[in-house]
């Protein structure tokens, strides 16, 4: 069985040697037992030296395969090119960095021995802060409230996908991707396994707070439209407590006579009307943003240097453009 390691890589120049030694290592383990390996990494626009680094890697070891895009289109973006570039009949995906345990590869082919199409790596939070932890566990339980897959708090990127499964998601075009419930939406026989959280081996994440918060609105919006029936349902609710407050108001008119209208009512139900619309106008002009995107069709990444034979698809024998 061939086996695919898929690697997003983004200024990763102090550990991706390092990464590449050890997922080399754990492929001659795995040849004995029939087992071959080739090693796909995506430079997903790198500002340091990761790509003079993967192409010096690739002229060592022939089972390398890598292509950089022509500047930093997002992971979602990488993992794609990496899926449409590996030939595997199993393709397990991982970072660069070392927190995805290269010795749990051999863990992942023998559960797929067992008929298993995904394997997944479920990571525990030890270690992390504990507002972290508790902003995850409040994010899960909001969103599998309102998506149509189950997201499970730990599970990220870090599987083993048989062939079909991978065929299964490349043929999902979609340009706003959330690979996480993308995986989660195409199914087949799946199991997972714990493993504690590995320590980043050099430098920081890249994941700001920002990003991690768009994100999450990505995996929010991108498998359902339930937001926008929540508008509805807000309006409806606002609209009958506009009719009992009118009614409360004239009921008291004719119990006590006319009053002073107070200022400080008005005000207050004047603005949070405004900022109830102006939510409203914000979920809506999102789910428009993303039909605009995909209306215009654009290429999910752009190949700047690869060492993958551009004419050559080495998996069906046909023609194949490294530009989606």
């Amino acid at each position: 069985m061939l086996i695919s390691i898929v690697a997003p890589c983004y200024n990763e120049e102090d550990v991706i040697e390092r990464f590449h030694e050890q997922v080399q290592k754990i492929a001659d383990e795995l040849l004995p037992l029939g087992h071959d390996m080739e090693f796909v990494y995506v430079d997903d626009g790198s500002r340091d030296r990761t790509l003079t680094l993967l192409s010096r890697i690739a002229d060592v070891d022939s089972r390398v395969r890598y292509v950089s895009f022509s500047r930093n289109f997002g992971k979602e973006s990488a993992l794609l090119a990496g899926l449409k570039h590996a030939t595997g009949d199993a393709v397990i995906v991982m970072d660069a960095d070392l927190q995805h345990p290269p010795e749990l590869i051999k863990r992942m082919v023998e559960l797929r021995g067992e008929g298993y199409d995904q394997v997944i790596a479920r990571r525990t939070r030890q270690g992390d802060r504990f507002t972290r932890t508790l902003t995850a566990r409040l994010y899960y339980r909001l969103i599998n409230r309102l998506v149509d897959v189950e997201l499970v708090d730990g599970v990220g990127d870090f599987r083993l996908m048989s062939r079909r499964v991978v065929d299964a998601i490349v043929s999902l075009t979609e340009y706003n991707r959330f690979s996480k419930g993308l995986f989660a939406w195409v199914g087949f026989p799946s199991t997972t396994f714990e493993y504690e959280n590995a320590v980043r081996e050099h430098g920081s994440s890249s994941w700001s707070f920002r990003s991690l918060l768009n994100y999450g609105l990505d995996g929010l919006l991108s498998f359902n439209n339930r937001p926008l029936r929540a508008a509805l349902y807000l309006g409806m609710t606002l609209l009958a407590l506009a009719g009992a407050y009118t009614a409360w108001i004239v009921g008291a008119a004719m119990i006590n006579g006319v009053q002073t209208p107070g200022y400080v009512t008005i005000i207050t139900a004047v603005t949070a009307l405004a900022g109830v619309q102006m939510i409203m106008l914000g979920v809506i002009g999102e789910y428009t943003g993303r039909i605009y995107y995909e209306v215009k069709g654009r290429p999910h990444f752009l190949v700047k240097a690869t060492n993958v034979d551009r004419t050559e698809d080495r998996t069906r024998g046909t023609t194949k453009d490294l530009i989606p």
